[in-house]
């Protein structure tokens, strides 16, 4: 596992072409096609492309960071459009055309023996990763910024709208999100160690597609900027 220093970059990379480890695709399913991701350069800056048709797969790697140190997570994306139909409320919409997902190891003695029978289950049961628990920060197409609503499938996943809507679609928008500050309200009660980042472009619910790109995820100090290279 790589050891994030201040300011480390999650995604630097060289040159168009395939995504190098320690990035893996991860698909959700057997029965759902992967979404397709690649490195290119858009308006100016080098990142990944995931391209999503009626498709699902996280491009996921391990990491190990502190977070009393490093607490908040940066990264640049885009998206092409919104996805018209979907609705973060219900399965039948759980799309997005962009979206940042942290995952969490919680300690067994802090969670109910039920949610760990839960956990074990999902993971015999689907073919990704299966956090203890999760934060996603999603690109929506309607709710307002800062609503935050478990996942339509599992409240294991809590979902953080850090954009909305068309207004911002085929630029670069640059984010700063507070990890330690968004577990907390998702999963009060439990200490989370972040063990997974991964990027996703998803319209397998909907059956539509999408397009939407990664640069520059990093984790920095609280009184620190994030640092986007020009």
């Amino acid at each position: 596992m790589l050891t994030l220093l201040l300011a480390a970059q999650l995604m630097v990379f060289p040159a168009e072409g395939p995504v190098p480890p320690p990035w893996q695709v991860a698909p959700v399913s057997k029965k759902v096609p992967p979404t397709r991701y690649r490195i290119t350069r858009i308006d100016g800056v080098t990142g990944v492309e995931g391209s999503a048709s009626k498709s699902m797969a996280l491009l996921a790697r391990p990491v190990s960071v502190d977070l009393a140190a490093h607490p908040i997570l940066c990264w640049r994306w885009r998206i092409e459009a919104p996805i018209a139909g979907a609705n973060m409320r219900t399965r039948a919409g759980d799309d997005y055309a962009a979206r940042v997902y942290v995952g969490f190891d919680i300690p067994d003695k802090q969670m109910a023996l039920g949610t760990r029978l839960k956990l074990g289950m999902a993971r015999r049961l689907f073919a990704g990763p299966i956090p203890d628990a999760a934060l996603n920060y999603v690109w929506d197409n309607s709710h307002p910024i800062g609503t935050t609503a478990p996942n339509a499938y599992t409240d294991r996943a809590q979902m953080v709208v850090a954009q909305s809507g068309a207004a911002a679609a085929g630029r670069w928008v640059e984010q700063r999100m507070d990890l330690t500050r968004d577990y907390a309200r998702a999963f009060p009660g439990t200490s989370g160690t972040p063990t997974s980042v991964a990027v996703a472009v998803d319209t397998d619910q909907t059956g539509g597609t999408a397009r939407g790109w990664f640069a520059d995820l990093h984790f920095t100090a609280r009184d620190q900027a994030c640092r986007f290279p020009a």
